[in-house]
């Protein structure tokens, strides 16, 4: 599906030196990455914290780049002058913008509006990723869905998305992060959504935008990019999320809520779960539940209602490939003890829930080692706190404390009261911490922040416990 000169020439007007390179005028790919190009590609020069596209301009179009994109304040003089020289010998066109970055979106943004198909937006403090999955899975009898992958959530990931879909793909998947207001918007605005879901609104990143308040009026920005007859799909409940939403958004709201959650009566899509048999039952239709956990009942619930807006019912939707990075929702065996690593990240619903579900397996005594959760701020001891607390009242039977400073002190504080309480360094002393009490039949929970790699703590706890 590639991009005419015209269509290029629209966001930018004339290049700085004449196209030639590419035969009809045309680029058949789109990279910021100057190792993968193929010719014909266009290529964007981005500028990161480590690294500056702009040293390999030349080097792209010595691989066979047909376009370049460049900003203008990292150009002047004798690197003008030679980077001007090779494109015009290669027919290359070059344009100058004032944003790289804002130029690769618009990109992205003028290759979604070559699509058919549909895309659907995710967002939200918690879930993210687990909801991406879950509805790449059900819409996957429409055919190929492209969805992001990793971490391409941001400024950069969104529009490498959906640069990477082809008119062979039945609908994409694109999922949102940011890291403070006005993040979302753009994202939205490059996307253009049919279909947006917000996860739900809590406490992550609230150091930095200050209140749960600041965090829906972020979140509510997928908003932005919608066709007024699109839908977003939300939990139903949440007070903050609709009032938020209700500002900024007159059109289709679709909510939904497992049949015993307070916000049931709200809800346009119930779902009645049965956690021991692992089942999710929707419009009469009972389906296997595919990741454990009553949260990720809801997640499927908010798959299954975008399934259903883009026309398939439950009975139709397909849940057997739903497959997550590492570090989210994995179980493993350690020597007949069951482990729950949730190490990828952590915020303090994504930790609640976790313990949740740790305490809801099956006999044996049950265990949490528990990281730092990072930015959340002025609320960081207090939002600690809290999750000790629930972690007491849930019973379970031990708790290592991969806290330093005061939120470890408070957890501690509160955690006294379990049989068992540790307080480690690092993940190799909390393996070791940990190695002492397990025994066959045990579950143990691992849960923090991304930043604590607490899933390093893994392999020492197999070769402490004879794996």
């Amino acid at each position: 599906m590639p991009l005419d000169l015209q269509q290029i020439q629209r966001l930018w007007g004339e290049p700085l030196t004449p196209w030639a390179a590419s035969p009809g005028g045309v680029v058949s790919s789109v990279s910021t990455d100057s190792r993968q190009l193929s010719p014909g590609a266009l290529f964007v020069a981005l500028v990161g914290e480590r690294f500056d596209g702009h040293a390999f301009l030349e080097p792209a179009v010595a691989a066979g780049s047909c376009a370049l994109v460049a900003q203008r304040d990292r150009l002047a003089g004798d690197g003008l002058h030679s980077l001007t020289a090779a494109a015009t010998a290669a027919g290359a066109a070059l344009w100058l913008v004032d944003d790289s970055l804002q130029a690769y979106q618009d990109l992205g943004r003028l290759w979604r509006e070559g699509l058919r198909a549909p895309v659907v937006a995710v967002t939200g403090s918690a879930g993210k990723t687990s909801t991406r999955e879950l509805i790449r899975a059900v819409l996957a009898p429409l055919g190929p869905v492209l969805a992001s992958s990793g971490n391409e959530n941001n400024d950069v990931g969104v529009p490498l998305t959906l640069l990477k879909a082809t008119p062979e793909h039945r609908a994409l998947v694109v999922e949102m992060g940011m890291r403070g207001l006005g993040e979302i918007e753009r994202l939205s605005r490059c996307a253009r959504p049919d279909v947006a879901v917000i996860t739900n609104i809590g406490t992550a990143h609230i150091g930095r935008l200050g209140s749960r308040e600041a965090i829906a009026t972020a979140k509510c920005e997928i908003v932005t990019g919608l066709a007024a007859d699109a839908l977003v799909v939300i939990p139903a409940g949440d007070p903050l999320l609709d009032a938020t939403l209700a500002r900024v958004w007159r059109g289709r709201v679709c909510r939904v809520a497992l049949s015993d959650d307070p916000g049931a009566a709200d809800a346009d899509l119930q779902g009645l779960l049965d956690a021991e048999a692992g089942t999710l039952t929707v419009a009469g239709v009972c389906l296997p539940l595919p990741l454990e956990g009553r949260h990720q009942a809801r997640n499927l619930l908010l798959a299954l209602a975008v399934a259903q807006e883009l026309g398939l019912p439950p009975e139709r939707c397909s849940l057997a490939a739903v497959d997550l990075p590492g570090g989210r929702s994995r179980r493993l065996e350690l020597g007949g003890v069951q482990l729950l690593d949730e190490t990828y990240n952590a915020s303090p619903e994504a930790v609640l829930a976790a313990l949740e579900l740790l305490a809801a397996q099956p006999a044996g005594r049950r265990y949490a080692v528990l990281g730092t959760m990072l930015e959340l701020g002025e609320r960081s001891v207090e939002l600690h706190r809290q999750v000790a607390e629930r972690a007491v009242a849930l019973g379970l039977d031990g708790l290592v404390l991969v806290v330093p400073g005061a939120e470890g002190e408070a957890m501690a504080a509160v955690a006294d009261a379990l049989p068992r309480l540790a307080r480690a360094a690092g993940p190799d002393q909390a393996a070791s911490c940990l190695a002492g009490w397990l025994q066959p039949g045990d579950a143990v929970l691992l849960k923090a922040s991304r930043g604590l790699a607490l899933e390093r703590m893994i392999e020492p706890l197999q070769e402490l416990l004879g794996c």
